[in-house]
């Protein structure tokens, strides 16, 4: 496998509060690579800085090849990188149908718009059938769905999850994990941050431990589930 992701020396924080310090990974193209670590790990700090939604301080990010550092979001967006944000972010005054068409406004995407929103019914048919309700009215886990949905209606190379199943009832949490095994399968690339460490490994190809907005290590996603660092820290298990 190829890259269709590399980060190099990544910095970025907030203001004056620096939170990633000098990170860098890749991402091989149809892989599932993950980003554990604990709350305030820096996880959401680097998916943002990847989307273009905070500006990087330092560092380089290549996106198939090019050098996608100083591009704005939307931009990214149309080169074919889209961020599922934590917390979803659905506009909750509207349908769940004019979420997901808001979602394939880039260019890449306008074209294949209706055959990709049956796609993504197909996927989640509990969107079909509520796809005239506003996004405010689903449940949290039907509004993650959405939320995935809208991601995917950019037809992204490269689907970026933050905390996808945060506040998810176990069921619903189980359900969204299952999808996204069924998007690698389908040959969607993904980078997902996530707190559940025990799925989130047994689902990725590679993974790197973040740690006060370091790489702290990384490896597979099975070779860190009988890490004892991880067990310990992560899985409880000493």
């Amino acid at each position: 496998m190829s890259a269709i992701l590399e980060v190099s020396h990544l910095q970025a924080g907030y203001g004056a509060v620096q939170v990633v310090h000098d990170v860098s990974f890749r991402v091989e193209k149809g892989s599932v690579t993950a980003l554990i670590g604990g709350n305030g790990a820096g996880k959401t700090t680097i998916m943002k800085a990847l989307a273009g939604s905070l500006r990087q301080n330092a560092g380089t990010v290549t996106f198939k090849s090019q050098d996608i550092s100083d591009l704005a979001p939307h931009d990214r967006v149309d080169r074919g990188l889209a961020l599922v944000p934590e917390g979803r972010m659905i506009f909750s005054h509207m349908t769940v149908e004019e979420n997901l068409r808001i979602g394939a406004i880039v260019p890449r995407a306008r074209h294949r718009s209706q055959q990709r929103r049956e796609d993504i019914y197909g996927l989640f048919p509990r969107l079909r059938e509520r796809r005239t309700q506003n996004g405010g009215t689903l449940s949290g886990g039907e509004q993650q769905m959405l939320a995935l949905g809208r991601g995917l209606m950019s037809m992204p190379d490269l689907l970026l999850l933050d905390e996808p199943t945060l506040g998810l009832a176990p069921m619903m949490a189980e359900t969204l994990f299952a999808s996204i095994a069924k998007l690698q399968e389908a040959g969607v690339t993904i980078l997902i941050a996530e707190q559940d460490t025990a799925r989130t490994l047994a689902l990725a190809e590679a993974a790197y431990v973040i740690e006060n907005g370091r790489v702290a290590f990384d490896g597979t996603g099975a070779e860190l589930l009988d890490d004892p660092r991880v067990r310990e820290a992560y899985l409880g298990i000493s």
